[in-house]
């Protein structure tokens, strides 16, 4: 079963063997409102842990997307495109943005699980 760990950002990584999906959680995207535009990264771009990845605009605001982990895009979520609401209706499943191999699989310590990032949003 695939792992999903989370950013205190509200990025979500999921993954399967040495490659991640990422997106933004279910919080994150209630709080951005209407999506109304995503740019992805292409693919074989080098995201570092922390770094840009993505830009996700809503109706309210333009926000960018972090890189959960280090490593190299290998796939993006193209229907995002034409479809950027996507996010909204369902941000942990259709509407991912990209899928990353991972170059430093000890990256994955510092984020959160999903019961601390429950407990986290929480707090918010």
């Amino acid at each position: 079963m695939a792992e999903t760990r989370y950013t205190k950002d509200h990025e979500y990584i999921r993954i399967e063997g040495d490659t991640g999906t990422v997106g933004i959680s279910d919080y994150a995207q209630s709080q951005l409102g209407d999506v109304v535009f995503v740019e992805l990264p292409t693919v074989g771009k080098a995201l570092s842990k922390g770094g840009e990845a993505a830009v996700v605009e809503s109706v309210k605001a333009a926000s960018e997307v972090y890189a959960p982990v280090s490593g190299e895009v290998v796939e993006v979520n193209g229907e995002l495109e034409a479809a950027p609401g996507t996010v909204n209706e369902d941000p942990a499943g259709k509407g991912w943005f990209l899928k990353i191999k991972l170059t430093d699989a000890a990256e994955l310590d510092a984020l959160m699980s999903e019961d601390e990032y429950q407990n986290y949003v929480k707090t918010l």
